[in-house]
C-alpha cells in the first residue's frame, strides 16, 4: 500500500470525527458566552446588560455571540435557563423524595436557602426578569417542566405526613414552595440593608445557620397538625 493509499483510507475516519469536533466546540463556546451573559445581567440587568461587553467578557466576535443566540432577548432567556436548571439541580430533590416527611421537608429548606446564599448573582437574575413582568421566562419551553418534579416531591413527602398524622391536610404544594423560598431568598437579598438597620453581619456561617434553620422550623410548625386553623365560629 502506497503511503497515498493509506492517507486516502484515514480520510474517512477523519471527516467523521469533524462533526463531534466542531459540536463540543459549539457547546464550550455557549457555555462560555452564557457564562458572560450571566455576569454581565446579574450586574445590570437585561436592560442595563450589554452585548458588546458579554462578547467582551467571553472574548469572542459578537457576530458568533449572535450565531448561537439570535439576539439579546434569546440570549437572556438562555441565561434564565441555566439559571432555573442550576438552581433545581442544586435542590436535590429526587434525593429526598423518599426521606422521612419532616426531615424530607426540612432538607428540603436548607438546601434552598444554600442555592441563594451561594449564588447571589441568580437572585439578580430573577430580580430583573421580574422588573420586566417575566416576558422571557414564558416563552421557555423548559423553565416550567423543571419545576414538575419538585412539585411532585412536595406532594409526595405532605402526602406521606399526612397519612403518618405528622402534617395536615388542605396544603397547596406550591404556596408551600413559595413561601420556602421568601423565607430564604428575602434574607440573602435584603442582606445589606438589613445589616445597615441591625448592626449585625448576617452572612457568617453561624448567621446563616440559623437563619435556615429558623425558616425550615417555621415551614415545619405550620405544616404541624395542631397548627391547622381553627374552624370560624
Amino acid at each position: 500500500m502506497t503511503s497515498q493509499d493509506a492517507q486516502t483510507e484515514a480520510r474517512p475516519a477523519r471527516d467523521k470525527a469533524r462533526p463531534v469536533v466542531r459540536r463540543e466546540s459549539s457547546r464550550k463556546t455557549r457555555e462560555t458566552i452564557i457564562q458572560a451573559a450571566l455576569a454581565e445581567f446579574s450586574s445590570k440587568g437585561y436592560d442595563g446588560g450589554r452585548v458588546d461587553e458579554i462578547a467582551l467578557r467571553a472574548g469572542i466576535n459578537k457576530n458568533v455571540l449572535y450565531h448561537h443566540f439570535g439576539n439579546k432577548d434569546d440570549l437572556f432567556t438562555a441565561v434564565l435557563e441555566y439559571t432555573y436548571d442550576a438552581i433545581r439541580s442544586r435542590q436535590k430533590d429526587l434525593q429526598i423524595r423518599g426521606m422521612d416527611p419532616v426531615d424530607g421537608m426540612r432538607r428540603l429548606v436548607v438546601f434552598t436557602g444554600q442555592v441563594w446564599v451561594r449564588f447571589p448573582e441568580f437572585q439578580r437574575i430573577l430580580a430583573s426578569e421580574n422588573l420586566n413582568q417575566g416576558k422571557h421566562i414564558v416563552t421557555s419551553a423548559t423553565i416550567r417542566e423543571m419545576y414538575n418534579p419538585l412539585l411532585d416531591t412536595i406532594r409526595g413527602l405532605l402526602q406521606r405526613g399526612q397519612q403518618e398524622g405528622l402534617f395536615r391536610e388542605n396544603i397547596d404544594a406550591v404556596d408551600l414552595y413559595i413561601s420556602i423560598t421568601s423565607l430564604t431568598a428575602h434574607y440573602v437579598s435584603n442582606r445589606y440593608t438589613f445589616e445597615a438597620i441591625f448592626g449585625q453581619r448576617l452572612m457568617t456561617a453561624q448567621r446563616i445557620k440559623q437563619r435556615l434553620d429558623h425558616a425550615a422550623e417555621m415551614v415545619l410548625r405550620y405544616l404541624r397538625v395542631d397548627a391547622a386553623p381553627s374552624a370560624a365560629r
